[in-house]
């Protein structure tokens, strides 16, 4: 389906007199003739050619050519202050791109892509450094035309040239998953002239994703790259020049990191960005762990906390700040998806291998009793992959879902066509570990060939215990998890708990060097090709895949989701994936929260109602500079 809804439909024909121009693409640096540019009379010859302001694969965008801001912002918010937030551990660079090392938080914010989206649309794209895109119904093109005004922090105009040195700097230097996925749809890139650049698509490419790839890039800087002689992959602490509304102000390595609003920034009129981009500065204050951090903000060292211990929540909100008004705490909505969370198996360990082990080792978390003894039954258990959502699997298989499920039944467990979804076991929540669990998690530990000795300890054949580390950083998730490994040890599992300081956690993390980790993967609401990075087998391997989850079965139907003309059929694939992932249990299910947790100092305010996909503290929340001035007068703050 194309859009229907806000878009111009221009004949190819009308643009018989057009100038033409010569078609390239530049790759590390060097313009390479890919084709011909399509003459006038051929594209006179093309089908009709969209016009638009926007693109929403599904058809209808909110927002016209004509918007004057979106529905969520307030258009009057002022612009001044600050905002700090905290970031756990350190930093060791500030490129968010490199292959090793730890980032800088937010060293993203500063860069632009050709296309946004809003916290109000699921699917929908804008035009940002464009201003217009156009392309055939075939969707076997697109052409951005850039804005003129839209310029780098340094004062370099953003051009076409600097849209395809920075794709093909990505797909040199950039991740390994990122370029099998993207080689996969977009097959070069022309600059037709400084203001126009055109992304030609694979023939075979999955339709719905190839204008959401083309439009996401980040766009950086060809004359600071080519200059410098810098590497995409490489950590340093020196920015790029970006094109956001922000700039790197200042940083102490480790320590601190504060971004400026540049007052020069090209975009500061667009409709999409009035009501956004409201705080002078935003500060970044790093602590050692949660609890250092919790303390730094009772003392006024950072001023805006989004809280995750339901601990901390329900019971440490209490301190003089709070109690004289000074801070503020409240609940807010989250109609995001959840994060698929939980107690990650690293598959690619052997003793992971069979199903069965990871099975009985799901068995022995008791959510209920972990909910309710140690997060004040603040949270839900997670079930889905997809969460709240309709593209979680229910019930037992039917219609399209069945029919794709029985398109690859060669290559999964025959149960899961005829039996209902798997769901996460139940516990009971008056003790740590269920006896009903813990009889059943021993009998499939003895089928897998784990049976325990005199011991107390499980052995294989080889009489080797099997043995698991369990790998953290934060001391946030030692009461959550050492239960947990006390569990495992009790079922005869040679279980440790390590934690590790955040450098070391982040190394070991990128290098799939752990048994098992609280992690998890961002899904989305509208899937497709990107499912490949996170669920499919190339993306073995990539620190986006934290289980190194493979499946045949699921990449063929990833496949199918990536092909889908319309939502139905992608739904349908959505569906028989997390049926499958579901069953294979690589993820024990835990908790979520269908809210933010939120404390602030009382000077910052926000839209009400927020929209239903964003928090938005540091998009379009605002400054009460009058409020920041009586705190400042009470000594709440410095």
């Amino acid at each position: 389906m194309l859009p229907q809804d806000h878009r111009t439909i221009v004949l190819a024909a009308a643009r018989a007199n057009a100038q033409p121009h010569r078609k390239g693409w530049l790759f590390g640096g060097a313009l390479v003739v890919a084709s011909a540019m399509m003459t006038d009379a051929a594209r006179a010859q093309d089908a009709t050619v969209i016009t638009s302001h926007g693109y929403n694969f599904y058809g209808q965008l909110k927002y016209g050519p004509d918007f004057a801001n979106l529905d969520y912002v307030n258009p009057d918010a002022p612009k001044g202050g600050e905002i700090s937030v905290w970031a756990q551990g350190a930093f060791d660079n500030m490129n968010p791109y490199a292959a090793e090392g730890t980032p800088g938080s937010l060293s993203t914010s500063g860069y632009e892509t050709m296309m946004t989206g809003t916290a109000d649309e699921v699917t929908s794209s804008y035009c940002l450094l464009c201003e217009t895109l156009e392309y055939p119904e075939d969707l076997s093109y697109v052409i951005f035309h850039m804005r003129p005004e839209a310029r780098f922090s340094d004062g370099i105009p953003v051009t076409a040239n600097d849209v395809a040195y920075s794709y093909n700097l990505l797909m040199e230097q950039g991740l390994p998953s990122y370029r099998a996925a993207v080689s996969q749809i977009i097959a070069g890139v022309s600059v037709i002239d400084d203001l126009t650049v055109r992304f030609d698509f694979v023939p075979d490419a999955p339709v719905r994703d190839r204008i959401g790839t083309a439009g996401g890039s980040p766009v950086w800087s060809k004359t600071w790259y080519e200059t410098t002689g810098a590497r995409l992959d490489e950590g340093r602490l020196e920015i790029s020049p970006g094109s956001g509304a922000y700039i790197l102000d200042s940083l102490d390595p480790g320590r601190q990191i504060i971004y400026r609003r540049n007052p020069d920034y090209w975009g500061n009129n667009l409709p999409i960005n009035i009501g956004q981009n409201n705080f002078d500065t935003i500060r970044v204050e790093y602590f050692a762990d949660s609890t250092a951090a919790f303390e730094g903000f009772k003392a006024g060292e950072y001023t805006f906390r989004q809280e995750n211990s339901s601990l901390s929540w329900a019971t440490q909100y209490d301190f003089p700040a709070l109690s004289a008004g000074h801070v503020v705490k409240v609940t807010l909505p989250n109609g995001n998806l959840p994060g698929a969370n939980g107690i990650v198996f690293n598959l690619a360990k052997p003793q992971f291998a069979d199903r069965r082990v990871r099975d009985a080792m799901a068995l022995v978390f008791n959510f209920s009793w972990t909910n309710e003894t140690l997060q004040y039954s603040l949270f839900s258990q997670r079930e889905s992959f997809w969460q709240n959502s309709d593209l979680a699997a229910q019930g037992v298989p039917e219609g399209r879902e069945l029919e794709l499920l029985q398109s690859v039944s060669d290559l999964i467990d025959p149960a899961i066509l005829t039996e209902p979804v798997t769901m996460p076991h139940t516990s009971d929540a008056a003790q740590q570990l269920d006896r009903t669990n813990l009889r059943a998690a021993l009998a499939l530990l003895e089928e897998a060939g784990w049976v325990a000795g005199e011991d107390g300890k499980v052995r294989n054949a080889d009489g080797t215990t099997l043995d698991v580390e369990f790998l953290s950083y934060s001391p946030t998730f030692d009461r959550i998890v050492m239960p947990y490994v006390d569990n495992l040890t009790r079922i005869g599992i040679n279980a440790t708990y390590n934690r590790i300081d955040p450098a070391q956690y982040q190394q070991r993390k990128l290098d799939l060097d752990y048994d098992m980790i609280i992690d998890g993967y961002s899904n989305r609401l509208d899937e497709g090709l990107g499912l490949t990075q996170r669920y499919g087998s190339e993306g073995v391997g990539d620190v986006f895949n934290p289980a190194s989850f493979s499946s045949p079965a699921v990449d063929k139907l990833i496949q199918v989701v990536a092909a889908a003309t319309d939502y139905e059929e992608m739904a349908a694939g959505v569906r028989a994936i997390d049926r499958i992932m579901r069953r294979e249990m690589f993820i024990v299910p835990t908790w979520y929260n269908p809210n933010f947790w939120v404390a602030y100092f009382d000077m910052y305010e926000h839209p009400d109602p927020l929209p239903p996909y964003a928090l938005g503290q540091l998009s379009f929340w605002w400054y009460n500079a009058e409020k920041g001035d009586a705190l400042r007068a009470a000594g709440a703050l410095r």
